[in-house]
């Protein structure tokens, strides 16, 4: 009895996967310049725009890597700093270097939001140029 019903599960996931590979040879087929029937006039200067999109996003992708780890070193020698202010004895010392932590620390927060919105906009613009060039 159970092997009926996981053969029926098999062959039913099979016919899934097929119809999924059907479905996305068909789609790929409808794009612009994947089918050399089909290929539109400009479709390499459309294809030329998608490249040079494709190397704007990796080299925005990989400038928020490094800026997301210079932000996680920075955020460790914060919490770092943070559990030396519980060896503070003087009220005034905890109070200032308590301060000073807050600062340093909105100030990391404040750095990493400009980053991701100057790389933000670098981003866009190079797409907006892809795209005009294109058209």
């Amino acid at each position: 009895m159970f092997d009926q019903i996981y053969d029926s599960m098999r062959k039913a996931a099979e016919l899934n996967v097929q119809f999924q590979q059907e479905l996305v040879k068909r789609w790929v087929t409808l794009w612009p310049g994947t089918s050399p029937l089909m290929a539109p006039p400009g479709a390499e200067q459309a294809q030329a725009a998608l490249k040079k999109w494709g190397e704007a996003v990796s080299e925005w992708v990989k400038g928020r890597n490094e800026a997301q780890q210079e932000l996680f070193a920075a955020g460790v020698k914060q919490i770092e700093q943070a559990f030396r202010l519980a060896e503070v004895k003087d009220i005034d010392t905890l109070r200032a270097k308590t301060l000073e932590l807050w600062q340093k620390t909105f100030g990391l927060l404040q750095h990493c939001h400009e980053t991701q919105v100057r790389d933000f906009q670098a981003a866009v613009g190079k797409w907006a140029e892809a795209m005009t060039r294109a058209a």
